[in-house]
């Protein structure tokens, strides 16, 4: 059975395709275990560390990213990565711990940096005066 699902984090967009298999994680046709930062990797890795430990190893995942930076590319494929988990399983109570633990893990975080407008260098900054 393979399960398709899609997360996202501001700009960054993962889609994650999981099936049965022997524990592969592939992030962009790259192991996990080579992804730099550590941070980044913990990150991605967060929906195993609350699944039951046998869950890892009877599943392959191949994820590809787009978009953003690091830290929101790892937010986007850790959503990915669980909506994966808890459709190829269909399991009610993994999904209830998910959403105990953080509900951005099943739900996309729909935040987004506020665009920058005139008169100033930011999205609310203002340019300084130097009269009066």
């Amino acid at each position: 059975m393979v399960t398709n699902t899609s997360g996202k984090k501001k700009t960054a967009v993962a889609r994650a395709t999981v099936s049965d298999g022997g524990g592969r994680i592939r992030i962009d046709s790259r192991p996990v275990e080579l992804i730099d930062p550590e941070l980044a990797k913990l990150k991605m890795l967060e929906p195993f560390r609350i699944a039951d430990d046998d869950l890892r190893e009877n599943v392959d995942i191949d994820v590809t990213v787009e978009g953003g930076g690091v830290m929101g590319q790892a937010d986007a494929i850790r959503t990915a990565i669980a909506r994966g988990l808890v459709q190829h399983t269909n399991d009610a109570e993994l999904r209830d711990a998910y959403m105990a633990f953080d509900r951005s893990l099943l739900v996309n975080d729909v935040r987004q940096s506020e665009p920058k407008k005139w008169g100033g260098p930011g999205a609310r900054a203002r340019y300084q005066k130097s009269y009066r």
